[in-house]
């Protein structure tokens, strides 16, 4: 165990009050496929770029090219928790951890036990008919051919934040009072580049805010601890 893992733990250790903010990079060991890094969806080739095509502006417009890619790209079968999601939920029912607030879209953290998670993004697991406002489940969106239409003759939507849109502000509010409460901010798996998810890091009041990251972040410079690489692999030391 290195310094700055051993560091991490002592943190842990001392804190019945920590909170943890993560983004995509938490997935990824999952095999979810990131947006920034090289093998990432923006890196991939299609007609539109994939800011446009999950774009509110273009599901209106191009839903069937919308779908296509959505259901290509994000909704991903057969991934499962990794040693992240798993330690996070650890935390969480051994009373230290108060909250996972993500970014991702996934529902992983709820696959891995985590009771009190704020999807900033939304998620694939949920999905509503514009018309009636029917639910539909994640295998219903799979499997659906083309634009998926509720019995009701609806287009279904998925419950996501597209471009364009602007996030829940009851989620957000519920953020910003866990964060600003917090005794420990741990930040893990995020470029922390995305707004306004990002801005919610000034919140935080307390001396230990971590970064966990593959690499640098824009924000290294305001943590009290900073700790390179794989976070399942961090996480799971402690």
């Amino acid at each position: 165990m290195d310094e700055a893992v051993k560091e991490l733990k002592e943190i842990v250790d001392g804190s019945n009050n920590i909170v943890f903010f993560g983004g995509a990079g938490v997935s990824t060991e999952s095999g979810v496929p990131d947006f920034r890094s090289e093998d990432g969806l923006y890196h991939q080739q299609y007609k539109y770029p994939p800011e446009q095509i999950l774009s509110h502006t273009f599901y209106m417009r191009m839903p069937e090219e919308f779908f296509r890619f959505y259901k290509d790209k994000l909704l991903i079968t057969g991934v499962k928790p990794n040693k992240a999601h798993l330690k996070l939920a650890e935390l969480e029912k051994q009373g230290k951890l108060r909250a996972v607030i993500t970014q991702n879209i996934d529902g992983l953290h709820q696959a891995a036990g985590s009771k009190e998670v704020l999807e900033l993004h939304g998620s694939v697991h949920r999905n509503y008919c514009e018309k009636c406002g029917k639910f539909y489940d994640f295998d219903y969106m799979a499997n659906a051919e083309g634009v998926p239409v509720c019995s009701c003759g609806g287009r279904i939507k998925p419950d996501v934040v597209l471009y364009e849109e602007g996030l829940d502000m009851g989620i957000m509010q519920k953020a910003v009072e866990y964060i600003s409460n917090a005794d420990v901010l741990i930040i893990g798996g995020t470029s922390l580049a995305v707004y306004p998810a990002a801005g919610l890091i000034d919140y935080y009041r307390g001396n230990k805010l971590v970064l966990i990251n593959k690499s640098a972040t824009p924000r290294d410079r305001q943590a009290d601890l900073v700790v390179q690489g794989a976070i399942g692999e961090i996480l799971d030391q402690i």
